[in-house]
């Protein structure tokens, strides 16, 4: 298994953080894996694949990362320096993946391409590093399709989607404070647990472990349902996980019972409730306008399906028993 040994200090120093760059990572992890995504990214991933296509078409670098990242159980450390805070600037995290030595950019996608311990005795040898990153000038050149990517694709979102992370770090921070950090941790995503003698579980495979030794380490949400390991030593540490909220299976397909019922919005709306969600976060995962949510919001809560409360500066939507029995019911036969 694979640990992230800290001392008292360094959990007492742990902090959440934001990264513009995670996304970027988890968007590119998501559009380079086989087979179709989750029903509730596939609208994202359908609207925003041309931009992918279209620019591995034109950089070789990038084309290659994609293909790297393909199937691949190991992230390359590289794109995933920690953040330092809530405000992180894509262009700061950018300038720090082009600033890369050779030697670890090399290694971190040799790691990616099959060499990692988690594939010791399953892949007989390591594959050779893609060609377009022998060039001198890769980096810099994978750094600028990078940026052009963000500015196509995550960007334009960016302010939105920061305030559901932001939203979801917020409950986080409440259940870690409430509950303590086995708890929090196991809360994260699977895979991630607290275990005795001071060490972090992320995962179960074999390598050695990372040990924080007063580094920088940080909890940092994702919206792209992914979670992983982002190693920079000995600058820090980041355990990123799925985000709760962001992107609800609001655009699964519907049971047609409860669309008829209610009407096709409400029902996506009861549905995009599995967990509480604020108008802020409604609009972002179901593309309504806030006008239109709030009307529908007021609909079903005077039906009795959901209710509000307040929660600090935000008011939290939940569904009472009754919308939640009818969010939940199977599908007609």
């Amino acid at each position: 298994m694979t640990l992230v040994k800290v001392d008292p200090t360094d959990l007492a120093n742990t902090r959440f953080a934001l990264s513009p760059m995670v996304e970027l990572v988890g968007a590119l992890t998501t559009v380079a894996t086989p087979g179709h995504p989750a029903a509730w990214l596939a609208p994202w991933v359908d609207r925003h694949r041309p931009a992918f296509d279209a620019l591995a078409a034109a950089e070789p670098t990038l084309a290659a990362l994609l293909a790297t990242m393909r199937g691949a159980r190991w992230t390359p450390d590289f794109l995933l320096p920690a953040p330092s805070g809530m405000d992180t600037a894509f262009a700061t995290e950018l300038a720090r993946v082009r600033a890369t030595p050779p030697d670890r950019l090399h290694r971190d996608l040799t790691l990616t391409a099959h060499a990692g311990p988690h594939n010791a005795g399953r892949i007989g040898r390591a594959q050779p590093l893609p060609e377009a990153f022998a060039a001198p000038d890769a980096l810099d050149r994978l750094a600028d399709a990078l940026g052009t990517l963000w500015d196509r694709t995550l960007a334009p979102d960016w302010p939105l989607r920061k305030t559901l992370l932001e939203h979801d770090v917020v409950q986080r921070a409440g259940r870690l404070a409430t509950y303590g950090w086995a708890h929090a941790l196991a809360d994260l995503r699977p895979g991630f647990r607290w275990l005795d003698g001071g060490a972090i579980q992320v995962n179960d495979w074999d390598s050695p472990p990372y040990v924080v030794a007063g580094a920088r380490l940080v909890l940092v949400p994702s919206g792209f349902g992914r979670g992983w390991i982002g190693a920079d030593p000995p600058e820090g540490y980041a355990l990123v996980y799925p985000a709760r909220g962001i992107a609800a299976p609001a655009d699964a397909p519907a049971a047609d019972g409860l669309d008829r019922l209610v009407g096709r919005s409400r029902a996506r709306l009861l549905r995009a409730l599995a967990e509480p969600a604020s108008t802020t976060q409604l609009v972002g995962t179901l593309g309504m306008n806030l006008g239109t949510v709030g009307d529908h919001l007021a609909v079903l809560r005077d039906a009795g399906l959901v209710t509000r409360t307040r929660s600090g500066r935000s008011v939290l939507y939940r569904r009472t028993a009754l919308g939640a029995a009818l969010a939940t019911a199977p599908s007609d036969p």
